[in-house]
């Protein structure tokens, strides 16, 4: 069954990464998904902090940035590939790193913290990308590089008094992760399978008919960020296609940002205070995107 055409959104350049914080250069990030190729930067994650401040990751170069109209100041330079970025308390930063799993960043200091490095012992696969829930529930993908040669990503939760569930154990590469208003259901971005699976929330451990609620196009990438506004909308940043879509809560596709007159690879994204300012990722170009979103 097909839907409508979605309605057409046209995404500007709100910064970009200042040209002195580039080095294009070959890094063993880039070895195990670029290719090889030399890069200057791969930017993930926009996260403001309790502040008002807009925060991203440079993932190959170890690096979390402040963004500004002009200056990026670098809040913490550190061995490690920090993939994903959340609000958490006390005025701290949660990093969802790949090589050292979840972390705590405090943005004023840059000091960071190990939150959560292994699990019964056993260290993760990859983490890339982490959500907050009710009660300070915190949830993380497990991706690794996993994908449909190896459906056995995972989801974490990790609770306050330090239990830790395993949500899914069977993901094709598990990236993108985020609550709906009601904090009833979670969505996680599947890349590999192009997909975005949705389950229901509870406060065990038990999951059970987990679907799929959205899918992208087939390509070289599928969905990668996600992030819902405040009518319920799921907005997924689909990589290789150069989109962001926007999802209704039935999983009909209503909008359609076009970011490739800056690049192909919009990663991730994130609500600007507003409330109606979507703010994108574009990984290509090294720079933040910015959209006004129509009401529901």
């Amino acid at each position: 069954m097909w839907f409508p055409q979605p309605r057409a959104l046209t995404p500007r350049l709100l910064s970009r990464l200042p040209d002195r914080l580039r080095n294009p250069r070959r890094t063993p990030w880039a070895d195990a998904n670029k290719g090889g190729q030399e890069i200057d930067s791969f930017l993930e994650a926009p996260c403001f902090d309790s502040a008002g401040n807009l925060h991203v990751v440079d993932i190959p170069f170890g690096r979390i940035f402040r963004v500004g109209p002009t200056q990026w100041p670098v809040v913490a330079e550190y061995e490690g590939w920090p993939n994903g970025l959340a609000t958490g308390t006390a005025d701290s930063l949660l990093v969802a790193d790949h090589r050292h799993g979840l972390l705590s960043l405090d943005p004023a200091s840059g000091a960071i913290a190990p939150l959560l490095e292994t699990v019964n012992g056993e260290g993760f696969r990859g983490l890339n990308d982490v959500a907050t829930g009710p009660g300070g529930q915190i949830l993380v993908t497990d991706q690794g590089q996993t994908g449909l040669q190896d459906p056995t990503g995972r989801v974490w939760r990790l609770w306050p008094d330090g239990r830790v569930d395993r949500l899914l154990g069977n993901g094709p590469s598990p990236n993108g992760i985020v609550l709906n208003r009601a904090a009833t259901h979670c969505y996680v971005a599947m890349t590999r399978s192009c997909e975005v699976w949705r389950f229901a929330l509870r406060q065990d451990a038990l999951v059970a008919k987990a679907g799929v609620f959205f899918r992208t196009p087939a390509g070289i990438s599928g969905p990668d960020g996600l992030a819902v506004d405040a009518h319920d909308r799921l907005f997924v940043a689909n990589p290789g296609h150069g989109m962001v879509w926007g999802v209704d809560p039935f999983g009909v596709p209503v909008l359609a940002i076009d970011c490739r007159d800056f690049g192909h690879t919009p990663t991730n994204l994130c609500l600007a205070p507003d409330g109606t300012t979507l703010l994108i990722t574009e990984a290509d170009s090294a720079s933040v995107l910015s959209v006004e979103l129509p009401g529901a």
